[in-house]
């Protein structure tokens, strides 16, 4: 069956406009107020189309049944996060939309430093023609994971205009704090009753990815002697400089985002903060093999043990704190979640990738509760960057592939 997704723009567009930025320095749920404003425009939205059962709950966290209309089917479910990244802006984000894209780079208008440039991007040349939507170069687009949201968003207008497209019962799950860990913190698998779910945050087109990081965080904290420095002498221990010393002594040519590639793992230090006499650095710990998250935490506790030794005024803390484990395991268990979004992705016209994720998605943390939830693409490219770009036909696609899977669950 043919089907117009011509309001997918319209709804992406709308969707970016809201700030909701994660903050991870926050003691709230959700950690950031636009998140809750997002959640209750959606709500409304899936009111209007008719799916009455839709509701957002104390958490922010929004929930919806498309009726099925095949008896006996199973109960799939579809989920997307409101938030956008914490480190760069999501406030005033003013997207560009480039209609019949003509190739070569893209200067973005508001900061022309920031260029998007086949060279790093050369999934652009695949795309000349297409509709190219962009940044203006002074915040993050926040297509993670608004791509998502309105790719599921356009999927749930058209079952619900479309009766004779032959389903299941459809649950739409829209979760907060994804960005920080925290997507499924108050969500449990019995709150959606599905078979299986998929998240819809992944790269590019017709991607399947059953596959994540294994994720702890570790915050390293080092506490120093502040005192005046005209009498600093022999009495002072500065923990910014202990902290430089500690983070040159990590690995320099491996273990690093900027070093490592397909299933290498890293020692990521996010951010830092303090001052002579206290500093706090935040990491993430990654690897596909869990075995090697406690590897990495102890080679930080032997950097601390190191620069106690050298200087014996100083303390220095490491915690650690679990995120999400690989969802390889949980999701081979159901192995139709993956062999049925194959078909779907081929019924959509296209051919299905299968891919490993070199980060976690709420699916991660949703097949450790026993749901297994594998991503699929949404148009998604540069995320958590000024840089940040979709294409509007790759999001046209993955409402194909939702819709299809729909259908691929019921046999039909």
């Amino acid at each position: 069956m043919a089907f117009s997704t011509h309001t997918l723009l319209d709804r992406f567009l709308r969707y970016v406009r809201i700030d909701t930025k994660a903050d991870e320095k926050s003691t709230d749920y959700p950690s950031s107020p636009g998140q809750l404003v997002l959640g209750a425009m959606l709500r409304d939205e899936l009111l209007a189309l008719g799916l009455k059962d839709a509701y957002q709950n104390e958490h922010g966290l929004v929930f919806a049944t498309v009726p099925g209309n095949v008896p006996g089917a199973p109960t799939i479910a579809f989920n997307s996060h409101v938030d956008t990244n914490p480190e760069n802006s999501g406030k005033d984000v003013n997207p560009q939309v480039i209609r019949n894209y003509a190739g070569g780079d893209i200067t973005l208008p508001k900061d022309t430093s920031k260029v998007i440039r086949v060279a790093d991007n050369p999934e652009l040349n695949d795309l000349i023609g297409k509709t190219i939507i962009t940044t203006d170069g002074t915040t993050l687009l926040g297509a993670d994971d608004k791509a998502g949201l309105s790719v599921i968003m356009e999927a749930v207008r058209i079952l619900v205009e479309n009766p004779k497209i032959p389903h299941g019962p459809v649950r739409i799950v829209f979760t907060c704090d994804e960005e920080i860990g925290m997507g499924v913190k108050h969500l449990e698998p019995s709150q959606i009753g599905a078979e299986v779910a998929y998240t819809l945050d992944g790269f590019g087109s017709a991607e399947i990815e059953a596959e994540t990081f294994s994720a702890d965080a570790a915050t390293v904290t080092i506490t120093g002697v502040n005192i005046h420095p005209s009498i600093g002498k022999g009495r002072m221990v500065n923990a910014i400089r202990l902290s430089a010393m500690f983070i040159d002594r990590l690995p320099k040519r491996t273990m690093s985002p900027e070093t490592t590639a397909d299933r290498e793992g890293f020692i990521h230090p996010l951010t830092i903060e303090g001052g002579v006499g206290q500093v706090k650095i935040y990491f993430i710990l990654r690897d596909f093999d869990t075995a090697q998250l406690p590897v990495q935490a102890e080679m930080l506790r032997e950097i601390a043990r190191q620069v106690e030794r050298e200087y014996p005024a100083a303390k220095v803390q490491v915690d650690i704190r679990k995120q999400y484990r690989n969802m390889r395991d949980g999701i081979a268990k159901h192995p139709n979640a993956v062999k049925f979004a194959e078909e779907a992705t081929r019924r959509a016209g296209l051919e299905p990738k299968l891919k490993i994720i070199r980060g976690g998605t709420d699916g991660a943390q949703l097949t450790e509760k026993g749901l297994p939830t594998p991503n699929l693409s949404t148009g998604e490219h540069n995320p958590h960057s000024p840089l940040e770009w979709t294409c509007l036909e790759e999001m046209e696609s993955a409402v194909r592939v939702v819709v299809e899977l729909c259908q691929v669950w019921t046999g039909k």
